[in-house]
């Protein structure tokens, strides 16, 4: 028998005044059973980052060849590819061919360090290829705010982010660019 996912059910505020992006967004959120609340709370926290009205999760970690968030245009083609974890190269070089802008979030601490050193090189030519990396101690303290049912409250002022929950704590979220989209 299929184990089925857990759903969550999430209001998420942002107010990102480096983007001047001000809203609410009422969200399903789809747990695969294999992915851990620390991968779940990164997809979250990536929303939030890159949130405007149409951006949408894709199918989950079980679905190969779509990003785990992406915005279309109008025209259906890929604005925005958003990718957690830590990629092959191939994959990322498919991503980046396939939409305009790439966002990679990479959260596991040493392993993503590790990733980073090896795949750095090869990478750097992408010009559309944003890649941040979520401090480990970040990651664990999103994680003590997940919950079925959650009412999330994100700011983001000067590169610097914050996440809240009112029933269970705010967190401090600390990312580091490790490259970013080059200016046209």
């Amino acid at each position: 028998m299929a184990l089925k996912a857990t759903i969550h059910r999430v209001q998420l505020q942002i107010a990102d005044m480096d983007r001047h992006y001000y809203a609410e967004h009422g969200l399903t959120v789809a747990q695969h059973p294999s992915e851990t609340d620390e991968r779940m709370m990164v997809r979250l926290l990536a929303f939030a980052l890159n949130a405007d009205e149409t951006l949408a999760f894709g199918r989950g970690v079980s679905t190969e060849h779509e990003p785990d968030l992406w915005r279309k245009d109008l025209t259906g083609d890929i604005a925005l590819w958003i990718q957690l974890g830590q990629p092959d190269e191939k994959s990322v070089r498919r991503a980046c061919a396939r939409a305009d802008r790439v966002a990679l979030y990479t959260y596991s601490g040493q392993g993503a360090a590790i990733w980073w050193e090896q795949m750095a090189g090869k990478l750097a030519s992408l010009d559309n290829l944003r890649v941040v990396d979520i401090s480990p101690a970040s990651v664990e303290a999103l994680s003590s705010l997940a919950a079925k049912s959650m009412t999330l409250n994100c700011m983001i002022e000067d590169g610097g982010v914050w996440m809240t929950e009112p029933d269970r704590g705010a967190v401090e979220v600390a990312l580091e660019v490790l490259q970013d989209v080059r200016a046209g």
